[in-house]
């Protein structure tokens, strides 16, 4: 009988506790799941640098590329190189080509994310 009471008493404190609920908002992400968004996109420290409003990374990233060959060409423009061409999407999403910057002709790709960087 003591065991019943004692653990009706630990059932009845266990129903007692306060429910903990989720205090932060979640946010689908590209997996489909959902996780924590402790802070708003415009917090966080930006992962490439900024060239006249284009993005511009050291290393492309691999990745789904959705940007047709037009849109690669004007992204690269944008970040200052002219006479684009030879502009191929290779086998991890990178557009790569050649184009001028300052006289000088150089290779150019752009990833998934619309970072252009030079070889």
């Amino acid at each position: 009988m003591r065991k019943t009471i004692l653990g009706l008493a630990l059932l009845g404190a266990v129903a007692a506790m306060p429910a903990y609920a989720q205090t932060q908002a979640t946010q689908p992400d590209r997996s489909g799941t959902t996780t924590p968004n402790a802070r708003s996109e415009g917090s966080t420290p930006p992962a490439v640098t900024m060239d006249n409003g284009t993005r511009t990374s050291a290393n492309p990233q691999p990745g789904a590329n959705s940007f047709t060959e037009g849109q690669a060409r004007n992204r690269i423009e944008a970040a200052g190189f002219s006479g684009v061409n030879d502009l191929r999407k290779d086998d991890q999403g990178i557009w790569r080509g050649r184009a001028t910057r300052n006289g000088q002709q150089t290779s150019v790709s752009l990833d998934f994310q619309g970072n252009v960087s030079t070889q």
